[in-house]
């Protein structure tokens, strides 16, 4: 099951057969794959991540919502978690790496921050207090503030696919790791 999260304005819920032409429509956008690798991504492309991102719900515990105006229901864009296995240097793999991804009539608006802040929200009490991830490109600037608005601080050089990008770690909330050690597993 994927947690369901209401914030002030927005829902956050697992992914519907009925998201596929807005992500798609998102996902083909050439202003916001250009941090996604470059190309636009086909209807196909795109129903696989879905399915991807709510997936990896069954096998780690952990995954992407939708992002929804809570008013409407109208489709903003996607954030989450994920173990992507990633060849990188350095290594991530173990760790809950955060991404986000809004459609352009959704960006400049607060929405990425209240749906990040939710989803890190869950994650401080669902995970445990883990660590959080986020590997972002040199020339994002919305996302790196967003990621430093978020407490992801710790910002490295990292290698992806034979390519510097940017890694950012967000530590373990202390509060959240207390909880998680003084509960009996």
């Amino acid at each position: 099951m994927v947690p369901i999260i209401e914030t002030a304005r927005l829902r956050l819920r697992g992914f519907r057969e009925s998201d596929l032409e807005p992500q798609a429509e998102t996902l083909r956008d050439e202003a916001v794959v250009r941090h996604l690798g470059g190309n636009p991504h086909t209807r196909e492309d795109t129903w696989r991540r879905m399915m991807a991102g709510r997936g990896l719900w069954d096998v780690l515990g952990f995954g992407y919502w939708v992002v929804e105006r809570l008013e409407d229901g109208a489709y903003l864009g996607q954030v989450g978690f994920a173990d992507y296995k990633r060849e990188m240097t350095p290594p991530i793999e173990g760790l809950p790496e955060m991404g986000w991804i809004f459609a352009p009539h959704a960006q400049g608006r607060g929405y990425a921050g209240e749906a990040v802040a939710a989803g890190i929200a869950w994650a401080d009490k669902a995970l445990g207090g883990r660590e959080l991830v986020a590997i972002i490109s040199h020339g994002n600037e919305a996302s790196i503030r967003l990621a430093a608005r978020s407490g992801f601080s710790v910002r490295e050089e990292a290698i992806y696919n034979g390519e510097p990008i940017l890694l950012f770690r967000r530590p373990a909330s202390p509060a959240a790791a207390a909880s998680a050690a003084a509960t009996p597993a």
